[in-house]
């Protein structure tokens, strides 16, 4: 056992308390039966598929992600399965949203998930409010207009630290089309797509 705890150490893994450990997976229970209930409720307007769900929540776990900036809120089901990953993480969710109705159901969803405390809901025109945003940013998931995806490319990349993920969702759409081209011409960009849902770019800044 020593050795085992000194094999982890070494390869720089932390050994959370098993409080801590009981509190995630306490927290984890909570955000799963919210989603169900929003996926059986209707309450997942516009909103990703459990499979792109699911893919989020593991890559921004596997970034280590302190800050997430999420382009479309809708009423928060993509940003619970951020969630899932922010709370061991220790991060935070920064999400935009145009519409106020939407923003304020996601709002009492996060409430509900008990993760309110996780999360930055920006109402407002996310061309516009990505200003606010500060560097670094360690994963950003576009799911909004898709005539505007090369617009968010274009400004959430200088935010992105390298190393940082830049997911779009609805891969095959006609703008999510062009934003492809644009990304895999840039040589400091790496871009496969996940197919298993609705389509998912996933796009890693190499430098």
């Amino acid at each position: 056992m020593r050795r085992a705890i000194v094999a982890l150490a070494m390869a720089g893994v932390a050994l959370a308390p098993a409080g801590a450990r009981a509190a995630s997976r306490e927290g984890e229970k909570r955000i799963l039966s919210v989603l169900e209930e929003m996926r059986k409720g209707g309450r997942t307007y516009l909103s990703v598929p459990p499979e792109d769900g699911r893919a989020l929540r593991l890559l921004a776990e596997a970034a280590a992600a302190k800050t997430v900036v999420e382009i479309g809120t809708s009423t928060g089901y993509s940003g619970l399965w951020f969630c899932l990953a922010l709370q061991d993480t220790g991060g935070r969710l920064i999400t935009f949203e145009i519409d106020p109705g939407r923003a304020a159901a996601a709002r009492k969803n996060f409430q509900q998930a008990g993760v309110e405390s996780l999360v930055t809901v920006v109402e407002g025109d996310a061309h516009e409010k990505l200003a606010t945003v500060k560097a670094p940013v360690d994963v950003a998931f576009i799911d909004a207009d898709k005539e505007g995806y090369v617009d968010y490319l274009r400004k959430l990349l200088p935010l992105l630290r390298p190393g940082g993920l830049l997911l779009a969702h609805n891969v095959g759409m006609a703008g999510v089309t062009e934003y492809l081209k644009e990304a895999e011409a840039n040589p400091d960009l790496e871009t496969i797509v996940y197919r298993e849902g609705a389509g998912l770019a996933v796009t890693l800044k190499k430098r």
